[in-house]
């Protein structure tokens, strides 16, 4: 596949990293996992990943704070962040959109849900 999609996966977790690592590259996606946010925000200044996926509870910077981050950031602001996450109540996800993700996945994850709001992320970003 010519021109591969980049993603960003912000995760602690590193068995969701390498599920996403081995699942995404199948799907013709080439994947760089940040294990905290300082981790995304050094990855972010060497490379602009066409999608983020961003994981809400982390150790040094909640997902939602650093969406908010990245959004202010004009060299950052115009990429689609999706937020997974293994919290699901209405807050955290009216939090997550409030704060600028383009979308919410509750984990676990189905691969065939993600894999549709990746192309739904990557779509709106062409427009």
């Amino acid at each position: 596949m010519a021109d591969k999609k980049l993603i960003l996966a912000v995760d602690d977790d590193a068995s969701v990293c390498d599920l996403y690592e081995t699942s995404l590259a199948v799907l013709g996606y080439d994947v760089m996992c940040a294990s905290s946010g300082g981790k995304a925000k050094e990855a972010l200044k060497k490379r602009k990943p066409d999608v983020i996926l961003m994981d809400i509870m982390m150790s040094d910077q909640d997902g939602i704070s650093l969406t908010r981050d990245i959004r202010s950031d004009p060299e950052t602001a115009h990429i689609p962040i999706i937020i997974v996450s293994g919290l699901s109540d209405a807050a955290t996800l009216n939090d997550a959109l409030l704060f600028g993700a383009a979308d919410y996945l509750v984990k676990p994850l189905d691969m065939d849900v993600l894999k549709g709001k990746l192309e739904h992320a990557l779509a709106l970003k062409k427009k």
